[in-house]
């Protein structure tokens, strides 16, 4: 093994002190910006030390726990969920709909049973009944253990891959009055903020957004493969326990106060009152300051606050005794559908959106509601003209959720999907496997934030210093309105900037006159067409070896190239099939964009194998390996199957080693890598 530059450096570096240091300095990080949001660090501070930890904990493999919070980020996916069997049920709640029943179901019920007097106030507890999926957590000596979901009171499915991802939970609890065994409970949510960028996401990847937070969040916990729940910033407040051993509580208020010095958090909005009648004017105060959460509640739950007389009142067979969930009504009207218009997102995906007449929503004037997508649209048969029912559901722009059809005079007029992009006029397409329609236009408005920024990244064009920020300051100068402009900028237009000198704007116009003499696979990867990777941009440039020949290469011949089948064909030739595409790639020809061509690729020494790198090499970067397979026919895949060829393992190598052994590959050293390239079979 060889010594990092630090270990040279400082021979007394203890690796384990290390990593305790910044596990403890990143769990104090995730408390202060996901349960107290006052962080105390930037992003990307706290970027460098989960990197720290990440390069520490890969080559100390030893030092690896469940608790660290490098393991939030998800892990390989699993084949089922394992049921879990809860050692106490986890109840339903009866309902309550208004102070009335809140009065009646809960109040005089419990001082009936118990014998008290009307005029007797009881202490209860009150909480925001969450919108999202009931959860139990098992902690033994304050480590979590397992987690799994309510199901069906009974019996739930383990998710604790998942549960890790969720960076406001403590793997571990902290303090030294943790009881030798607890389970909480608690509700797992989507923040509003975070619903709605997963849904923008999904819609922009052609994929049906979710009808609501709850949905999303249980969809997200549900998930085989934890990494994509780690994408979803799911959050989770505590509200009951459930077995404890080793220790105990005597009321609600109580163990929400230690379950939050343990570190686990609980709803801020949480209160306790004395007498139904402070319930209900809470019930009341929650319905008021619903629209204002960053989250979604759908009503109140009240609950007798001491243990004592919560285990006295018992229970019922589904519902306890002691508690009630007071729920809101439901937030919907009825309006008129005047007319549908359409959004061309960042990615060009083309959203129809219903125009409606003004109405009230739960106190907010409603004029449009998201119709997601033409599949959508037709499926519940909505019209303009139509009176729909809408409803606002953990959205900015609510959604249509029916059409009152006996409302219908016969005006009504059926949508049409529209033939191109309403902004750009460009072509649009709609793949097979994607409901979505989008349009190809690489220089269509909406999309160019996105597509100058792709075209000039690392892995396309390469124009070092071309980030985000200044590409936000190209949009908003005016100075460029397709990728083409990038090369008619002057030193005169960057100085315009904030904070640009001299030296920067040099740079920055180097680095973009060096990218005119790019390889054709860059260039292809970065006129960002739909579903051409990289890999896929270096297929086409070996199989077609100019741009030239590229551009008219029919779908027949696109799908004659290996792994590229019918959709991305299809994709491809749209793409090039489009006057706008082909108007500013002439253009960029002429700004002396001249991307070199590559001679075929036929055959070759190691044509049809296949690579797999895993560990650390030292002899070779892992491109320039890369470069070298491919140059002599040969292709590179990140995983390990029955397909591959050959493994190429270096030092540190992990499973992909492990699973090459068991499936009998031929496993390669360095050298003996070396050896193949030199002198192949």
């Amino acid at each position: 093994m060889q010594l990092s530059l630090l270990e040279q450096t400082e021979p007394r570096f203890d690796a384990e002190q290390r990593v305790t240091e910044l596990r403890i300095q990143l769990d104090y990080h995730n408390k202060r910006y996901y349960q107290l949001d006052s962080p105390e660090i930037s992003d990307a501070d706290y970027d460098r030390l989960m990197a720290e930890l990440v390069v520490l904990e890969e080559r100390f493999p030893q030092l690896v726990t469940t608790e660290s919070p490098t393991q939030r980020v998800g892990a390989a996916p699993v084949g089922r969920f394992r049921e879990v069997r809860h050692r106490l049920p986890m109840l339903s709640l009866e309902n309550a709909t208004d102070a009335g029943e809140i009065r009646s179901k809960l109040d005089v019920r419990i001082k009936k049973e118990l014998g008290m007097a009307d005029a007797e106030a009881l202490p209860y507890m009150c909480e925001p009944k969450m919108d999202g999926l009931a959860v139990e957590l098992v902690y033994e000596q304050g480590l979590l253990t397992v987690a799994s979901t309510r199901g069906d009171g009974v019996t739930g499915e383990d998710v604790i891959h998942n549960i890790r991802t969720v960076r406001s939970l403590p793997l571990r609890l902290a303090g030294d009055d943790i009881p030798a065994l607890v389970e909480l409970r608690g509700e797992v949510f989507l923040s509003l903020e975070a619903f709605q960028k997963i849904n923008r996401d999904r819609e922009e990847n052609g994929e049906p957004p979710f009808a609501n937070p709850r949905n999303a969040a249980a969809g997200s916990l549900r998930q085989l493969d934890s990494r994509i729940t780690a994408r979803r910033p799911l959050s989770f407040f505590c509200y009951a326990p459930g077995v404890v051993e080793g220790g105990s509580f005597t009321s609600q208020r109580e163990f929400l106060d230690v379950a939050q010095r343990w570190g686990v958090p609980i709803n801020p909005l949480a209160r306790l009152v004395i007498g139904i009648e402070g319930a209900v004017d809470y019930y009341q105060e929650m319905q008021r300051i619903r629209e204002s959460l960053p989250y979604e509640i759908d009503g109140t739950v009240v609950k007798v606050d001491a243990f004592a007389l919560q285990r006295e009142l018992g229970q019922k067979s589904r519902s306890p005794l002691w508690a009630v969930a007071c729920k809101f009504p439901p937030r919907q009207a009825e309006t008129l559908l005047e007319d549908i218009i359409l959004s061309v997102g960042r990615t060009g995906v083309i959203t129809p959106v219903a125009q409606l007449r003004p109405v009230d929503v739960s106190g907010v004037t409603v004029s449009r509601a998201t119709l997601h997508n033409w599949d959508e649209l037709a499926a519940k048969d909505i019209r303009i003209g139509d009176t729909v029912v809408i409803e606002r559901a953990g959205d900015v722009i609510p959604a249509v959720v029916r059409v009152v059809t006996e409302r219908r005079s016969g005006a009504e007029r059926v949508p049409s999907s529209p033939p191109c992009c309403p902004v750009c006029g460009s072509a649009v397409v709609r793949m097979a496997d994607e409901v979505a329609l989008r349009c190809v236009g690489i220089s269509c408005p909406p999309q160019m934030r996105e597509a100058i920024r792709h075209f000039a990244s690392r892995g396309a064009m390469d124009m070092e210093g071309l980030g985000e920020k200044v590409v936000e300051q190209l949009l908003s100068l005016g100075l460029v309105r397709t990728v083409a402009d990038l090369f008619r900028l002057t030193r005169d237009d960057f100085m315009q900037f904030e904070r640009m000198g001299d030296k920067l704007a040099g740079n920055l116009l180097a680095a973009i006159a060096a990218s005119k003499n790019c390889s054709m696979d860059r260039f292809v990867y970065a006129l960002g067409i739909r579903h051409v990777g990289e890999r896929t941009a270096k297929a086409l440039a070996q199989a077609f070896g100019s741009l030239e020949h590229l551009e008219v290469a029919t779908v027949e011949e696109l799908t004659s190239v290996r792994d590229i089948g019918g959709t991305v064909a299809v994709s491809i030739h749209t793409f090039f099939a489009s006057p706008p595409n082909r108007l500013v790639i002439d253009q960029l020809r002429e700004l002396g964009v001249c991307p070199m061509a590559v001679a075929k690729t036929v055959g070759g020494r190691l044509a049809g194998k296949n690579f797999v790198f895993t560990g650390t090499l030292t002899g070779f970067n892992r491109d320039h390996a890369r470069q070298l397979v491919e140059g002599q026919g040969g292709n590179v895949v990140g995983s390990v199957s029955r397909k591959t060829d050959y493994v190429v393992a270096g030092e540190e190598a992990g499973s992909k080693l492990d699973k090459a052994r068991n499936l009998g590959i031929t496993i390669l050293g360095e050298e003996e890598f070396r050896a193949l390239i030199e002198n192949p079979p």
